[in-house]
């Protein structure tokens, strides 16, 4: 748990999260499908930082708005877990399909004073995804992670450690199991 960082929630975070709690359920969950600016609009008033246009779906759950950051046509689907207690960075063009969890935190088990009480320390780390990145359906994202420019990630896999740009990678750990190659698509373009 080297990268990782403790971390302790303000109370100011706490009521801010508990305010964004309530938007998220009368204002932002029972939009309509269509509705992106406007759940956009919602999530900047919370301090995230969105290109336009971004696709936000009205089921997407983000734990703390102000750190999430999407480029340009960037997309979390339906069913989404944005949990996004350190920040959370997503580049141009890329999609994170439906049911995936981005999760930026986790709890320090070597901690020694968990031998005097029953909680653990929070840590966290930021996960950062690339451009034209897919993260396709029920995909995990551990703390800590980059997924490089290009690089899709299949259905049902879970990623704790840096991926390569312009791979696919699948499995329990994720890992490359062969380059990303587009014949329609010159190398100059994949910038």
């Amino acid at each position: 748990m080297s990268h990782f960082r403790r971390k302790n929630l303000s109370k100011r975070s706490l009521v801010a999260r508990f305010i964004w709690g309530f938007v998220w359920h009368l204002l932002y969950r029972p939009t309509p499908r269509t509705m992106h600016r406007w759940r956009a609009f919602l999530l900047r008033c919370f301090g995230a930082k969105l290109d336009k246009p971004v696709y936000v779906y009205p089921s997407a759950k983000i734990w703390a708005p102000w750190n999430l950051q999407m480029g340009t046509e960037s997309t979390l689907a339906d069913n989404v877990d944005c949990y996004c207690v350190d920040k959370i960075k997503i580049g141009d063009h890329s999609t994170v399909s439906q049911y995936s969890f981005l999760c930026t935190a986790s709890h320090d088990y070597n901690d020694p004073s968990i031998m005097h009480t029953p909680k653990m320390p929070l840590v966290t780390a930021p996960i950062v995804i690339g451009n034209r990145v897919w993260i396709t359906a029920d995909v995990f994202v551990g703390p800590g992670v980059s997924i490089a420019d290009g690089t899709v990630v299949l259905a049902r896999s879970s990623v704790f450690q840096d991926l390569p740009e312009w791979v696919v990678a699948a499995g329990n750990p994720a890992k490359t199991i062969r380059k990303r190659i587009l014949d329609e698509v010159s190398e100059g373009d994949r910038k």
